[in-house]
């Protein structure tokens, strides 16, 4: 396979991937404002923004944190370099650009799903409708990654989309953890009190692991439990173990198909030694927020990694 289809391959599903995971925090994100006053509810757009790596860029365009102008801005907005729109009119335009490496209907279900989002982003994104607008980011997203599944050749293909859904889903849920824990939570004051159950709670929404996590453990909300849960659980589909896990399924995939492991699959063995036979304990010692970081940047080198074993750039 040519280095620029990977590539287009690799990025066409990060991009995916990133714009579900944006709609999924915005709309965690609206739904605890709805309960907080107008101080706290602006404090929490803008640790938002601060997950998703757009606070300074938003600073430079606007001076308060309304959840009309966040969204507004995430989503849609010509001075937002990482916006949703922009996420999906790249994934087609990598999709174009590779449409003989993919089937008919992934091609179509991403090609329908920007025509549907820029018909819906058009227009300036209010609270009245973001509801809707969210739910058809992740609706088009979910059509797309079903498409791929249920007509794509599991061949070296299928492995690069899906290297490029788990890094970029990883990272996602390692940055929502971390500005939970290091951010979100004002003060050690209200460590256990309902605002801080309900910053816990959002966390596992923004996921899609509250229904998960609740069978598991009864109810309990604590952030050694969830963070166990979020971090080290390998069923859950959003874990950090569960996607190092995809990641080197398909990364050995890969090695397969050219015969020979290669930097990424270094970069993993990295990544795998701070996850292997860990308990939360341990991170909970290291401090989680340093485990965090070191994750992510883990990560990063994996994705550096196969951009450069396979000469490709986004």
């Amino acid at each position: 396979m040519l280095g620029r289809v990977a590539g287009g391959i690799f990025w066409m599903y990060r991009y995916l991937e990133r714009a579900e995971n944006t709609a999924r925090l915005l709309a965690a994100g609206h739904r605890m404002t709805l309960t907080r006053g107008e101080d706290e509810a602006s404090q929490e757009w803008r640790s938002i923004l601060t997950t998703l790596g757009q606070l300074a860029d938003y600073d430079r365009h606007n001076d308060a944190y309304s959840g009309a102008q966040v969204c507004d801005f995430v989503l849609r907005s010509r001075n937002n370099p990482q916006s949703v729109l922009w996420m999906f009119e790249r994934a087609r335009a990598n999709a174009r650009a590779c449409r003989s490496a993919i089937t008919r209907e992934v091609w179509e279900a991403i090609n329908e799903g920007w025509m549907t989002l820029r018909d819906l982003l058009a227009r300036p994104v209010r609270v009245t409708n973001l509801d809707a607008v969210l739910a058809a980011i992740r609706r088009e997203s979910t059509l797309a990654r079903g498409a791929t599944h249920g007509s794509m050749l599991r061949n070296e293909t299928y492995s690069f989309a899906r290297a490029g859904t788990f890094l970029e889903r990883a990272d996602n849920t390692a940055r929502i953890l971390d500005v939970k824990y290091y951010l979100l939570l004002p003060s050690i004051a209200y460590v256990g009190t309902v605002l801080d159950t309900g910053q816990w709670d959002n966390v596992l929404r923004s996921v899609s692991a509250e229904r998960a996590y609740s069978w598991l453990n009864a109810g309990r909300m604590d952030a050694r439990s969830i963070a166990e849960f979020l971090i080290l659980d390998e069923r859950f589909p959003r874990s950090l173990m569960f996607c190092h896990l995809a990641m080197r399924e398909n990364l050995a995939a890969l090695a397969r198909f050219h015969r020979r492991e290669g930097l990424p699959h270094e970069a993993l063995a990295r990544a795998d030694a701070m996850l292997s036979n860990k308990r939360v304990d341990d991170i909970f010692e290291q401090g989680l927020h340093q485990f965090i970081l070191e994750f992510i940047g883990c990560n990063a080198a994996i994705g550096n990694a196969i951009s450069e074993e396979y000469r490709f750039v986004s």
